[in-house]
């Protein structure tokens, strides 16, 4: 669907991203969403064929050379950062996949439903729910749940971006996570496994092994199929960080694609940009 007033293809329905989807399915690909932080690295991956990209107020902390944990930490407004790249960077230089803003559903100065007013007039076609804290465990993720600002606050916001015709894609960490938002209504639910091993600012061991990996993401997504068997899934984080990587767990699992961001943003630029250099390092000078 081209936007009336500019031409391009954002924003679309709801319905729109799943059919575009469910096209590629269909075709026995895999879907691959990434994350891009700046608008070289959203042009050049929807030029790559990326199938949806996701604004991470983490991209401005990876793309400025810090690790993506960077992004859950209180350095910034999470909401206002990834308004920020979708308006000024990403939203004006894509030209036709669907654009889906990352959404700190838990925010406590926000009013869910205005932000995501915001989010769907800026030109997004749906919402993910990062900073997510899901991927947060122990005696701090107890006391963000008994202070009001747990993951029922992130499965709150998908209820709202379905009455708003927002498409959501979201992560979950476990299984009973996955019933939530299943049952909340969301289009496509990502397996998170783990920080992204490899690169300069990737953990040195995988938070899980892929066996791991694999064992995880097939209970997430059996537990969710069971609510609706409609939902996409995708996988992300941990060990799963190479096409090879990705080939494996797709091989095992029933998910439907994968979800890049360190992985694609930050692993392509690391390493084109240090070969690159070395090839021109080797010129010489012939006089």
């Amino acid at each position: 669907m081209a936007n009336p007033w500019t031409g391009r293809g954002n924003p679309y329905t709801r319905q729109e991203v799943r059919d575009r989807l469910q096209t590629v399915v269909d075709q026995k690909s895999a879907i691959i969403a990434a994350g891009a932080g700046t608008g070289i690295s959203a042009k050049f991956i929807e030029k790559g064929g990326a199938d949806l990209i996701i604004i991470y107020n983490s991209g401005r902390f990876r793309m400025s050379g810090h690790g993506s944990t960077a992004g859950l930490m209180a350095y910034g407004d999470a909401n206002a950062v990834a308004m920020e790249i979708g308006e000024f960077e990403v939203l004006p230089v894509v030209e036709e996949i669907p654009v889906i803003c990352g959404v700190h559903g838990s925010d406590p100065r926000r009013r869910i439903w205005h932000h995501l007013l915001k989010v769907k007039e800026m030109g997004f076609s749906g919402i993910n729910n990062f900073p997510t804290h899901c991927i947060v465990d122990g005696h701090f993720r107890q006391v963000l749940e008994e202070t009001g600002m747990g993951f029922e606050k992130e499965v709150e916001m998908v209820r709202i971006a379905n009455k708003m015709d927002l498409f959501s894609i979201v992560y979950v960490a476990t299984p009973e996570e996955a019933v939530q938002m299943a049952n909340a209504g969301a289009d496509a639910i990502i397996t998170h496994v783990g920080t992204t091993v490899g690169g300069s600012v990737g953990v040195t061991g995988a938070s899980c092994t892929m066996e791991d990996a694999i064992e995880r993401t097939n209970r997430i997504i059996e537990a969710a199929k069971k609510v609706n068997p409609k939902v996409f899934f995708l996988t992300h984080g941990g060990p799963i960080n190479t096409p090879e990587d990705v080939r494996k767990i797709l091989d095992k699992t029933n998910a439907h694609g994968f979800v890049g961001a360190s992985s694609l943003e930050r692993m392509g630029v690391e390493k084109s940009l240090t070969d690159l250099t070395r090839e021109f390092k080797k010129l010489t000078i012939q006089k």
